[in-house]
């Protein structure tokens, strides 16, 4: 079932306000607010992040930048796994851009998109620091590494789903 975005009476918003008032004796608990913000809703749309500048007392602006400055933060709802493919130096040098085509003809999504059943988010992070098992990428908190070819992909992926029911 959707959350009803404008409807602060909502047990999210509920929850979310509670949050609120538990971290607001903090000297800076925006990131915080936001992260637990997140967890509740799945993503931060416009409407969250203006009941969070209304009860944290900062500016939407600020927000606004706080989110789409770090990568965790999304403002479009995400796969309920997000497959983050490292393109830092030594994971681009020794595939990472081969890596994230063979996920996106695997997966029929681009860099950035959710499979149309919800399942997988196809992102990319500059570091995992993993470089000497380059190309990397992440899912959840599993690492994996030196994965080259798409029947390596397919497997993995073929597992995550199988794990998922």
């Amino acid at each position: 079932m959707a959350i009803d975005l404008r409807n602060y009476d909502s047990p999210e918003y509920q929850e979310l306000k509670q949050i609120i008032e538990e971290k607001k004796q903090l000297r800076d608990p925006l990131i915080e607010v936001l992260h637990k913000a997140q967890g509740i809703f799945g993503f931060l749309p416009s409407e969250v992040q203006e009941y969070v500048s209304e009860h944290l007392g900062v500016p939407v602006n600020k927000i606004y930048g706080v989110v789409t400055f770090y990568n965790f933060f999304s403002m479009k709802p995400r796969g309920k796994y997000v497959i983050n493919v490292c393109t830092g130096t030594a994971c681009f040098v020794k595939g990472a851009p081969k890596l994230m085509q063979n996920f996106e003809e695997l997966l029929g999504i681009k860099k950035g998109e959710t499979t149309p059943d919800g399942m997988f988010t196809l992102s990319e992070v500059r570091c995992v620091g993993a470089c000497s098992l380059a190309p990397v990428f992440v899912v959840g908190e599993e690492t994996y590494g030196r994965v080259t070819t798409k029947d390596q992909l397919k497997r993995i992926v073929d597992t995550i789903k199988a794990n998922a029911e």
